[in-house]
């Protein structure tokens, strides 16, 4: 039988975290000791590692206390759906990947010679899956590491001066609210962010 602190430092989580795990009914331990001490067999040590697995995995608490209540469906539904989210997440990385692929591209050929309008971007960046809060992240991003080669990209979209030096202040964070609504309306500025 292991106490708390023992199984906490076999599996390299905190007391707390399995404090939280009895709590929710996810890790219970099999017994106490006559000092009320937490006490935890094996089996509720391979259940505490496979726990861990799941939550490497990506799968949520409550994924994994369903998993673990019931053998079958309920666990390949749980892993399925953990699989379909993790395909969507490489969709969008490998989008803005390419995305920022062909802004360095921009960049290395000297600047912008663009003929994609931002529309078109807007267009492009929505079929590839990006959302708003992607595209906020992207100009961001984008405005944090190369604030020159952004400015320079948003006038390659057709973007005026005035509107793309919205869009460099909103991206660095002067407006909590830079991105999210603006790609298809207008803001108080008149300027839509790409």
């Amino acid at each position: 039988m292991y106490r708390i602190g023992e199984l906490a430092a076999l599996s390299g989580l905190s007391r707390s975290t399995l404090l939280y795990y009895d709590q929710i009914g996810l890790l219970s331990p099999s017994g106490r000791s006559e000092a009320n001490y937490r006490l935890y067999s094996p089996a509720d040590r391979q259940r505490l590692e496979s726990i861990c697995s799941l939550r490497q995995a990506g799968v949520d608490l409550v994924g994994i206390g369903t998993m673990l209540a019931s053998a079958g469906d309920d666990t390949s539904a749980v892993l399925q759906r953990r699989m379909h989210e993790i395909g969507k997440e490489i969709s969008a990385l490998q989008a803005k990947q390419r995305l920022l692929a062909g802004m360095l591209r921009l960049k290395g050929e000297g600047g912008p010679k663009s003929t994609v309008d931002k529309e078109m971007f807007v267009e492009m960046l929505r079929a590839a899956g990006m959302d708003d809060n992607a595209m906020k992240q992207l100009h961001t991003e984008f405005e944090r590491r190369e604030p020159e080669a952004h400015h320079a990209f948003l006038l390659s979209l057709g973007i005026s001066e005035n509107e793309a030096l919205l869009i460099r202040k909103l991206s660095a964070g002067h407006d909590r609210d830079c991105c999210g609504a603006h790609h298809d309306h207008d803001n108080s500025d008149g300027a839509e962010q790409a």
